[in-house]
């Protein structure tokens, strides 16, 4: 089942739409209906879809326009539309479509099976996006938790303290801290080791 894809038929044949919803919804798939151009919009409106099967011969308006009509549509562009057409299926006819902005061309008469097929693969790639926007959402909001460090930082050469673009002197941990995503955790490095600890072997072979 698809339950999560919405998709709007629209088609001006009764027979041809009655068929195609049919189809859809066998696939598993939320299905809205529309027979013209203005009943397509007015079911957009109520209802915000992921794909259009959209006939390019409608009764008020032509498809292909009503195709590149959407795509210029902020709120509209993102829906996938793929145009089918039972008589505009030449060559030329798909390749003005899929210029005009469709994401698919169905020329009738097709089998069930292959249909289905071309559905199914426009979905697939409608997901793929949405994933690709979600990771790319992601990947701003982790970027934008990054703190960089950056410029000329003023120490002290003596307790090494840090003065901060305001004036203030604070630890070297507490300014780390403040300015960045790191968390300290206390050690000992080697030289150290053997300065304050020189009876024991803290890093044993390694030093």
């Amino acid at each position: 089942m698809n339950p999560d894809i919405k998709v709007l038929v629209v088609d001006d044949d009764a027979d041809v739409l009655w068929g195609t919803v049919r189809l859809v919804k066998s696939m598993g798939y939320q299905v809205f209906q529309a027979d013209s151009g203005k009943s397509c919009m007015d079911q957009l409106k109520k209802n915000l879809v992921d794909l259009i099967v959209l006939d390019v011969m409608l009764p008020d308006l032509s498809g292909v326009d009503l195709c590149k009509a959407l795509k210029a549509d902020p709120v509209y562009k993102s829906i996938f539309v793929v145009l089918t057409s039972g008589m505009k299926i030449s060559s030329l006819d798909q390749a003005d479509g899929l210029d005009f902005g469709a994401d698919g061309y169905i020329a009738r008469p097709v089998s069930n099976r292959e249909f289905k097929s071309r559905i199914n693969a426009m979905v697939r790639i409608l997901r793929a996006e949405r994933e690709r926007d979600d990771l790319i959402t992601n990947l701003q909001d982790a970027l934008s938790q990054v703190k960089l460090l950056e410029g000329l930082l003023p120490f002290c050469t003596y307790c090494k303290k840090i003065r901060d673009d305001k004036g203030y002197w604070s630890r070297i941990e507490t300014f780390i801290e403040t300015h960045s995503e790191a968390e300290l955790g206390e050690s000992i490095c080697p030289d150290c080791a053997k300065t304050y600890y020189p009876g024991i072997n803290i890093y044993q072979d390694k030093m």
